[in-house]
């Protein structure tokens, strides 16, 4: 069903990873630390990384930032989609989406669940796109990290996968902008 076609070129992509949390620090994020061996060994370039509290304004502020540079196609967060008053990642982020990808948080669980059953649902791991530039808002846990690059974002980012991926129609993200401008 799903495979790399050699006779393609990988393409590497600019990615940032924030991590949301009120107690990381660079010295202990295994998360993002996963993160971003996982982009790097994949051939991406880590463009940014950072740490955030969980707050809404900081958390929106950062990846709106992120998503408006131009070296940046993909941010990654980590940390905030649980259902406790401080989990805030979701409510600061999708209201930057332009378009939402359902299918993420879908084969996300689709994923998880075979790790760790119906726990789940305890996460609101969400997708979208915002300015050109794909967003992925994952749980706090390594092992999250892990399934979501490794089942989904790995393959999606390699431009050699087929039948489709993410990078083919990363530069047709933004042309409902363009529409009328004269730009091609």
């Amino acid at each position: 069903m799903n495979r790399i076609d050699e006779s393609r070129p990988f393409i590497p992509v600019g990615i940032a990873v924030l991590t949301v949390s009120d107690t990381r620090t660079l010295d202990d994020d295994r998360s993002g630390d996963t993160l971003v061996s996982r982009i790097t060994e994949a051939g991406h370039v880590l463009k940014g990384r950072a740490i955030v509290p969980d707050d809404k304004g900081q958390i929106a502020a950062q990846v709106k930032a992120w998503s408006e540079d131009d070296n940046i196609d993909v941010v990654i967060t980590t940390g905030g989609t649980g259902f406790t008053g401080r989990d805030v990642t979701p409510e600061a982020i999708e209201p930057l989406f332009e378009k939402r990808m359902e299918g993420f948080s879908a084969v996300f669980h689709r994923i998880s669940y075979d790790k760790i059953g119906t726990s789940t649902i305890q996460s609101r791991a969400t997708a979208g796109v915002a300015n050109a530039t794909y967003i992925f808002v994952l749980p706090g846990s390594p092992g999250a990290c892990k399934d979501a690059w490794d089942g989904i974002l790995k393959p999606q980012l390699d431009y050699r996968h087929m039948p489709c991926n993410f990078i083919e129609i990363l530069p047709r993200l933004d042309e409902h902008l363009k529409r009328g401008t004269g730009k091609a």
